[in-house]
């Protein structure tokens, strides 16, 4: 089939389906993909729409066949995708992109302006895809032209995502030094408990020696006094560190627990992502031109030859680069559940020991361990949303 068709990936789509379930199935497959997303009805498919209804057929084959073979058949699909992908331009609607807003003085938000510059590139590669079309002398051009758009917007998607990022970042270290600030408010209801109960403790063993009872000097009193000066130091620490943040700290951030998405990380692949990422559709569109510039001796020319060799490194870098974010999301999804089943069980422990009314050191105890794993929860979670941003950025499904 043909790349060059009014809706290629739909195309596609339907001619993998079919042979699994038969062609009017396929069609009622694609239909339901369509109603139950919202998207509009003749809108047409690139990648991602293709990866979603790929999803559900992945799931009516794990009911039919098991997983073994959905697993497989899925695998199989996604790599046949990839190479499509190759030789087809995802479509690009120039009604859903946002019109460039008016410049800015420069240095009033400089961080803006890659992001401006991104849509400048994309707006202008759609209007040069128009001219290309309707001037027969440069109909060669427009395949060329087609992976140039598609580059441009994903440059686009890449500091939209970006800027999304800076934005969840901020929020993100926020939250966390509310976080902080509540483990060390816990840490000196623990600490102040502490030291109380030791300089009981001594006193009772200075009393207890001045009456001749206990020995006037030993381990175990020179381990009490160490103990003392110990907590002492730690209990001040940690007073000065809540006099200069806890101001600073919207505590209420604390309260939000971190929304995590359940996806299965492990059944990722990347291979579709690869040939969505910006670096390599630029190189890809770097080769089309070279390609049309070179004409009918495009076998043989050495900047088609430089344009081929510049691709394949691409698409190295960015294999190694996907990969890198998406075993950077697992570490920290894994980290996140173990964390956060360990956290259940502590709130149990300072559930009953409050309802049971246990003395308050142990119940401060309990309760500043599972700050701590609160505060951890919360950093695993961050990490875990920026990455999984940052695969989106890049071309991620």
């Amino acid at each position: 089939m043909s790349g060059l068709g009014s809706d290629p990936y739909r195309d596609w789509l339907r001619q993998t389906l079919t042979p699994e379930m038969g062609e009017r199935r396929a069609d009622q497959l694609v239909q339901a993909a369509v109603i139950r997303r919202n998207w509009p009805a003749m809108q047409r498919f690139g990648p991602r729409e293709v990866v979603a209804v790929l999803q559900d057929m992945y799931g009516h084959l794990r009911e039919d066949l098991g997983d073994a073979r959905a697993d497989k058949w899925l695998e199989s699909a996604t790599q046949s995708l990839s190479v499509f992908m190759q030789s087809a331009p995802a479509p690009v609607t120039p009604e859903t992109l946002e019109p460039v807003r008016a410049p800015v003085r420069w240095g009033r938000r400089a961080h803006d302006l890659p992001l401006l510059l991104a849509r400048v590139h994309n707006e202008t590669a759609l209007r040069s895809l128009d001219a290309v079309r309707v001037t027969p002398e440069l109909g060669g051009l427009e395949r060329a032209a087609e992976w140039d758009v598609q580059a441009t917007h994903a440059e686009l998607r890449r500091w939209e995502a970006e800027d999304r990022l800076s934005s969840m970042r901020a929020e993100h270290a926020r939250a966390e030094m509310a976080e902080q600030v509540r483990s060390a408010r816990a840490q000196e209801r623990l600490l102040d408990l502490t030291v109380r109960e030791l300089e009981g403790e001594q006193k009772f063993s200075d009393a207890a020696r001045r009456r001749g009872t206990q020995p006037s000097a030993g381990p175990g009193n020179t381990s009490m006094s160490t103990q003392l000066a110990h907590n002492r130091l730690m209990l001040t620490q940690t007073r000065a560190f809540l006099t200069v943040f806890a101001p600073l700290a919207d505590e209420q951030a604390a309260d939000v627990a971190p929304l995590v998405p359940e996806i299965d990380l492990e059944a990722q692949r990347l291979n579709i992502s690869v040939q969505l990422h910006p670096n390599v559709l630029r190189a890809r569109h770097t080769l089309n031109y070279a390609e049309w510039q070179a004409g009918d001796s495009a076998s043989t020319d050495p900047k088609v030859r430089e344009a081929q060799e510049a691709l394949a490194q691409v698409e190295k870098e960015a294999a190694h680069l996907l990969q890198d974010t998406l075993n950077t999301a697992r570490q920290h999804q894994m980290q996140f559940s173990q964390l956060r089943t360990r956290s259940q069980e502590l709130e149990r422990r300072v559930s009953q020991l409050s309802s049971a009314g246990g003395d308050p050191l142990s119940l401060a105890r309990v309760q500043f361990e599972a700050q701590q794993l609160r505060a951890a929860i919360r950093v695993h979670a961050d990490r875990l949303l920026e990455a999984l941003g940052l695969l989106d950025a890049l071309g991620g499904n």
